[in-house]
């Protein structure tokens, strides 16, 4: 089963951490890369983007208020939710003072849309 993994965490946290306790975390984003997981870090800046009247309107501000900003993202595969939790747990994110936001990913592209829909039938 694959996995979105929504990464917060400043970068204020992470720089009190030491260089050890930095190269080790980082250590374990590195074997979630050799697992296959597609990883991302993300600026800060943000655009959010409504259209709920037809008429697209962007903002630059978060759509929803965080203790933290969204510092990253990986799409992680795991057998089961507790698995992922595992993976994820020794990540910088997770042990420096943010968090990891794990959601179970039903579909990931339109192979799959369609797959899924025709078995429906």
């Amino acid at each position: 089963m694959k996995f979105l993994c929504l990464a917060y965490g400043s970068e204020t946290d992470w720089s009190e951490l030491s260089k050890a306790e930095q190269d080790m975390l980082l250590a374990q984003d590195e074997l979630l890369r050799q697992r296959g997981a597609l990883m991302g870090a993300v600026k800060t800046e943000v655009t959010t983007v409504r259209a709920w009247s037809g008429v697209p309107e962007a903002a630059n501000q978060p759509f929803a208020k965080l203790e933290a900003p969204l510092a990253g993202f990986s799409i992680t595969e795991a057998d089961t939710l507790a698995d992922a939790v595992k993976l994820v747990a020794n990540t910088p994110c997770a042990r420096a003072k943010g968090a990891i936001e794990i959601r179970p990913i039903l579909i990931l592209n339109a192979e799959e849309w369609k797959a899924t829909n025709q078995q429906d039938r």
